[in-house]
């Protein structure tokens, strides 16, 4: 006969229970305090106006927003509808695809952005900074399509926490498979090669010069879900997030703000 516990846990949508042992606040809603995308977008959010014309850099299908199963956090992804405009780019035609943007382009990595000089009020590329293989030509590009007070909103791992150097000991030829056993869930038509030149605070600094940008920028370690469903390997990742420096952690998320 199920205990209280477990009759909760059935009930109750939210509540898995090899997450909830790790975290038992995802059985408020499904997501723990922890969770990068609400982070992420949350900040977003309060940055967003009206008024304002947004360019989601590197936007993908939007597959990843519409499968996302804690409406709430759909809700805050979705900016289309919230502003006077979304522009997506990406280098895959499926952005044509995409039902969250007003508009979207195709372009070639690195090449330059189909939108007039400062016509942007803020930038949004998430999970696209380490896949730049020329930090210098999308940040012109970006500084020239943005508006002096715009924001650049970037999350990307860092180079230098736990899933950067994985990352970089794995040749881009095997990153489908190594993903496709850590992550069986993932499409292997999202994957694309890696270079991680954008993404230490040295870089951004480079790339998007302290003169010209104010840096809000930080990091933090999410879930371990690379890790499957080993209660152990979740145990000692937990472990060593809470001894690892902050300068350590696994995502960097880097607001940037055009001074005026």
């Amino acid at each position: 006969m199920p205990n209280a516990a477990e009759t909760h846990l059935a009930a109750n949508p939210f509540a898995d229970e090899f997450e909830t042992r790790f975290y038992p606040e995802r059985a408020a809603g499904g997501f723990s305090h922890t969770d990068g995308t609400i982070a992420f977008y949350a900040r977003v959010n309060v940055l967003l106006r009206p008024e304002m014309t947004v360019l989601d850099y590197g936007a993908g299908p939007g597959r990843s927003i519409a499968q996302d199963g804690i409406a709430w956090r759909r809700a805050l992804r979705t900016l289309k509808g919230k502003c006077a405009r979304v522009v997506g780019v990406d280098i895959d035609p499926a952005v044509r695809d995409n039902p969250y943007l007003d508009a979207a382009e195709t372009i070639a990595p690195g090449g330059v952005l189909p939108l007039d000089d400062a016509s942007v009020d803020l930038v949004v590329a998430d999970c696209v900074f380490e896949h730049v293989a020329d930090p210098q030509a999308t940040a012109h590009e970006l500084d020239r399509v943005l508006k002096p007070g715009g924001w650049i909103c970037a999350r990307t791992p860092n180079r230098w926490g736990y899933i950067g150097l994985a990352t970089n000991l794995v040749p881009n030829r095997l990153h489908v498979a190594v993903l496709r056993r850590v992550q069986p869930d993932r499409p292997a038509a999202g994957v694309y090669p890696t270079c991680y030149r954008l993404n230490t605070r040295a870089a951004l600094r480079r790339a998007f010069p302290p003169a010209r940008y104010l840096h809000a920028v930080h990091t933090m370690n999410n879930e371990p879900a690379y890790f499957g469903r080993s209660a152990l390997a979740w145990h000692l990742m937990r472990l060593a997030f809470r001894l690892t420096p902050q300068a350590l952690g696994a995502t960097f998320y880097a607001y940037l703000q055009k001074r005026g």
